[in-house]
């Protein structure tokens, strides 16, 4: 046939339509060799909680009841044991850790009987309830915390062995060797479907501040160097010995600040820190600050990715969950992503398994915080306390007054007048018209403080209640007061207000913070610069705790190793009757212009 420019054309497009076909039936082939492989990935979950301090059944020992407060958070281990579950249940076991970031066996009347008066440390002694709980739950590893120490080196060992996790302190350092009188870490392998397992380290850090706050119990035996410092000493370590993800659980905020001045060359609220100076970590569990931080990102300096901090709300309130997803990258994982949240316990009931495995030990704490130890003639509570003069603080200061002038009878001080400080620490206490119990007296000082004497002069004395003054908001003369509003100024917790009492003196809420008290006078005169008292005071406050001026240098006098609240418990049981009556006075009061604000 004659070839023309039709049949040319239609033969081309033939030829053209059965190449097209012959290609497309090896494309696919083809294609398949280059496409890449779909990468291999994993994910897994940090659990985290902090500052559990003695909590494991959502229950207030102090008021005899369950806990409650205005948010209707719910507290305790059991109830973290819940939500631990159902986390467990939805990402597998296999694919989550549990940590915590300290402050674990004091706190409550429950972790306190088991220090003090059924103690752990006695031949055939019972075992903590925290460790009980903490073990029963599957703890992989916990930092200490600072309140870790609050009974002695002997009961936090004893308490380690009872544990069936490490806890961790990369920066507690035997003082004599100077290496870590802890494991500074614990490594866990995380089994994935793709071969190789997931290495993940956490580094656990302590604070500083507990050379001076626990003094008495590590001097000489243990010494606690920065977080930064030691951070950067042990990550490195870490990722060399395999770690693919770095987590470290901190018991230091993240605000960078510090409560005790210039005591320590060393931040107390370091975590924000850590995560902007030390190159490697992935997360940071934050704890010791009571603060809530869903997530928080800090951009680390030398990398410039972010690091992911979380701080879940004390007492079993919250769990963190870190949420990782890794991706395998040239023979390694690597995290592609971190996000962090925060799970609320008041939405779970409590695990029976928990409550029932401790119910014998809460029973026996229930019936030794309600023994009758004496009466009071009228109610007292602390509901004004934060900016008023009440009895029941006053009820503090004379057991502290009483007892420091005993123990300096008959020596070179005994001729000085005593003053002493306390705090409002609680907002909720009441010592109730009629019978008082223990729990009714402790409650009025939930902390393991003990009592010193420090030798002041008025000079000092002024500039330490100014200090304190910073912690009411300026409130000028005319405006309305809202004593919701009235105090913490600047963030400045309760505990960080001392009222002072054995002397006279107005604080003047109308004027800048540092020249707020008026018409200070002792005996009925103003006082002289240069006298000499005697400051009835606790350790945390004499060791620098809460940085007020001249206390941590003053001259120690005397010390007592019994805790404040059972020098109470003992007073009250001594006399028999309390009766305000005999010991409230109105010694301070605020004012504006001179004219009182209540």
């Amino acid at each position: 046939m004659p070839l023309n420019r039709r049949t040319f054309l239609e033969s081309s497009v033939a030829v053209g339509a059965g190449a097209a076909l012959t290609a497309g039936a090896v494309a696919p082939a083809e294609a398949q060799e280059r496409r890449p492989k779909p990468a291999k990935r994993y994910s897994f979950t940090v659990m985290g909680t902090t500052d559990l301090h003695g909590n494991v059944f959502n229950w207030d020992y102090f008021t005899d009841k369950e806990f409650d407060d205005k948010a209707h958070n719910d507290v305790g281990l059991a109830k973290i044991s819940t939500l631990v579950d159902q986390v467990r249940a939805a990402k597998g076991r296999c694919n989550t850790l549990l940590i915590d970031a300290g402050d674990t066996i004091q706190g409550t009347q429950l972790s306190y009987y088991y220090a003090k008066v059924d103690p752990i440390t006695k031949t055939g002694g019972p075992v903590h309830p925290m460790a009980q709980a903490m073990n029963a739950i599957g703890y992989d590893a916990a930092a200490l915390g600072n309140h870790e120490f609050n009974y002695g080196i002997p009961v936090l060992r004893k308490f380690e062995e009872q544990c069936d996790f490490p806890l961790l302190g990369a920066n507690a350092l035997d003082a004599k060797t100077l290496r870590p009188a802890f494991p500074p870490y614990s490594m866990h392998r995380m089994r994935t479907p793709h071969g190789r397992d997931v290495k993940v380290a956490i580094l656990g850090l302590t604070n500083p501040g507990i050379a001076i706050w626990d003094k008495a119990n590590v001097s000489g035996k243990m010494v606690f160097p920065g977080l930064e410092e030691q951070a950067a000493k042990w990550v490195p370590k870490l990722r060399s010995m395999g770690a693919d993800v770095v987590v470290v659980s901190a018991h230091s905020g993240s605000s960078g600040t510090s409560s005790y001045g210039d005591q320590l060359p060393h931040i107390e609220n370091a975590a924000g820190l850590v995560a902007e100076q030390v190159p490697g970590i992935d997360a940071i569990l934050v704890g010791h600050a009571h603060t809530e931080i869903p997530e928080y990102r800090v951009r680390n300096k030398e990398t410039g990715k972010d690091v992911v901090l979380s701080e879940p709300l004390k007492w079993g309130q919250r769990l963190t969950l870190f949420d990782f997803d890794l991706v395998w990258e040239k023979g390694r994982w690597v995290v592609e992503k971190v996000g962090a949240q925060v799970l609320n316990s008041n939405t779970v009931a409590e695990d029976p398994e928990i409550t029932g495995l401790l119910a014998d030990e809460h029973t026996k704490v229930v019936a030794y915080v309600n023994q009758v130890i004496g009466t009071s003639t009228a109610a007292m509570t602390t509901a004004d306390a934060p900016w008023k003069d009440e009895p029941i603080i006053d009820l503090i200061n004379v057991v502290q007054s009483e007892t420091v002038k005993a123990a300096l009878a008959g020596g070179a001080y005994a001729d000085l007048p005593v003053l002493s400080q306390a705090s409002c620490f609680s907002r909720t206490a009441r010592i109730p018209a009629g019978r008082i119990t223990i729990k009714d007296a402790a409650g009025l000082y939930p902390f393991e403080n003990t009592m010193e004497a420090r030798l002041m002069t008025g000079a000092q004395l002024k500039e330490y209640l100014e200090y304190s003054a910073r912690y009411y908001v300026l409130t000028p003369a005319g405006a309305p007061v809202d004593t919701g509003k009235l105090t913490n100024a600047d963030g400045i917790p309760d505990y960080n207000y001392d009222a002072v009492s054995g002397l006279t003196y107005e604080i003047d809420i109308a004027r800048p913070a540092g020249s707020r008290i008026v018409g200070l006078a002792f005996g009925g005169a103003p006082i002289d610069p240069a006298a000499k008292f005697v400051l009835a005071v606790n350790n945390y406050r004499a060791s620098g705790g809460g940085a007020f001026p001249h206390v941590a240098n003053a001259p120690q006098l005397w010390s007592n190793s019994d805790e404040i609240r059972n020098t109470i418990i003992q007073w009250v049981r001594a006399k028999g009757t309390v009766d305000p009556a005999l010991f409230a006075s109105v010694d301070w009061r605020l004012t504006r212009d001179g004219v009182p604000v209540f």
